[in-house]
């Protein structure tokens, strides 16, 4: 399987061993010895013997690029250093049962097409990657027992449900051999493949022969997956989606950290929220679809648009006015379309060059105009991360913005290290003087760029 596999000496008891190995794979010294301290406790919540595989998971930061991977553009990404811990045992049967260690909670979950998801509990997740899988790969015959715990803050846009869905498929597959069927072998050939298949686990769509189906109802892309399983430590990614295409890896200087806020405003993609994300993707298909309609053209995607140069996307404009009616419908696809051509056209591609040539303050401009199209164009946004993405700055960061799927979530600001614990100090005192009725939710910690997802083997 498409995942670096690394081998564990020692029992999950010697804590030391463990942090050693998770820092030699990539974690900073601090986030390999909260990790260990994970896996061990998720060693100990099931008592069937020692377990013999685990997996790690991270969460993401999206540096750049929001709502653009699923309508054809570019981000720049990275794994932030927390993520899920779990350990697996293979079952005689079909049947998954996962213990959430932080919750003490299991649930069990029958590995078959015809299993029927139940939104708003993180079980959904499970039932969705078992429903899919089972359709699939019908050669599928092994279940799992999983113990899993994360200190990855939940449902606060750093894509912890992709991360457990990940987490899920990636113990399934290596239990049933999956990547040694012929679906596999036709279909996922690459990291990226594998990264574009769990997307659309995730929002239904099919991939390749690899049939589609309820998903667990957003409509998103695979720029998670693909910092969740390709991401490099001390690197930002940026890659271009629908199809994906890698373009470049850019090195973080060593000195420089992010640090990370969450804003304790809850971004469950359920609900409300759900349908505000939701808008953001059905409006980039929508412009699509104008586009072919009244040009014949071929494109499918905003990128493939808006890459045929300034032309095409005034003559989308122009589309846009001409044939949509209803007032508010059409001043939300322009800003839509404006909000695109900003990130990805103008925005992404010089933010990238800046970064590579170390030019912080045209790299924070350019984050700045991020900010603000995100408030004003794409309005994703909520008065708290507005506020903690402003603020950042005041104090000092080189660049800050929020990051995710919006309406609420988590803000990312750029320090050296040597400011960084100093900064987050002052960071969570203006946010708790403004927004005190979040301060228990919120959390203030840093990241460097982490490693992809890796399998630990006893």
């Amino acid at each position: 399987m498409m995942l670096r596999r690394w081998k564990l000496t020692s029992g999950w008891e010697d804590v030391s061993k463990l942090s050693d190995l998770l820092e030699r794979v990539g974690l900073s010294a601090g986030e390999a010895a909260r990790k260990a301290e994970i896996f061990c406790a998720a060693a100990a919540a099931i008592p069937l013997g020692v377990p013999r595989l685990a997996f790690y998971v991270p969460g993401r930061v999206e540096v750049l690029g929001k709502h653009t991977d699923y309508a054809g553009g570019e981000s720049i990404v990275a794994a932030v250093e927390r993520g899920f811990c779990l350990v697996a045992f293979p079952r005689s049967d079909k049947r998954l049962f996962l213990t959430n260690v932080d919750s003490a909670e299991t649930v069990a979950v029958e590995l078959s097409p015809e299993i029927s998801p139940v939104r708003g509990h993180w079980v959904n997740y499970a039932m969705t990657v078992a429903r899919r899988v089972a359709r699939n790969f019908p050669e599928i015959s092994v279940g799992v027992d999983l113990a899993f715990g994360s200190d990855l803050p939940p449902a606060a846009g750093m894509s912890s449900s992709s991360a457990l869905i990940v987490a899920i498929f990636l113990a399934l597959a290596e239990v049933n051999r999956l990547w040694e069927t012929e679906r596999w072998q036709e279909n996922i050939r690459i990291g990226e493949d594998l990264a574009g298949y769990l997307a659309t686990v995730e929002n239904g769509q099919s991939f390749g022969s690899l049939e589609g189906d309820v998903g667990v109802g957003t409509h998103g892309g695979s720029e998670d997956h693909i910092a969740i399983l390709l991401a490099r430590p001390r690197e930002l990614l940026r890659y271009l989606y629908s199809p994906v295409r890698f373009i470049e890896s850019i090195p973080l200087p060593p000195n420089w950290v992010f640090a990370i806020a969450t804003s304790g405003v809850v971004a469950e993609k359920t609900g409300t929220a759900l349908e505000h994300y939701n808008a953001a993707s059905f409006r980039a298909r929508k412009l699509a679809e104008l586009w072919q309609e009244s040009t014949g053209g071929k494109e499918t995607t905003l990128g493939a648009i808006a890459g045929l140069g300034p032309e095409a996307v005034a003559q989308l404009r122009s589309i846009v006015t001409e044939h949509i009616r209803d007032e508010s419908e059409r001043a939300a696809l322009l800003s839509r379309l404006e909000h695109f051509v900003l990130e990805n056209q103008e925005i992404l591609p010089h933010a990238a060059r800046a970064l590579r040539e170390g030019d912080f303050v045209r790299f924070g401009e350019l984050v700045d105009r991020s900010q603000w199209g995100a408030e004003h164009l794409l309005g994703n946004q909520v008065p708290e991360t507005i506020f903690l993405a402003k603020v950042a700055r005041q104090l000092g960061a080189v660049a800050a913005s929020a990051f995710g799927a919006g309406f609420g979530g988590a803000v990312w600001a750029l320090v050296t290290c040597d400011e960084v614990n100093q900064f987050l100090g002052k960071w969570q005192e203006a946010y708790e003087g403004a927004f005190p009725y979040r301060a228990s939710q919120a959390q203030f910690f840093s990241t460097r760029p982490g490693p992809a997802a890796f399998l630990l083997e006893l």
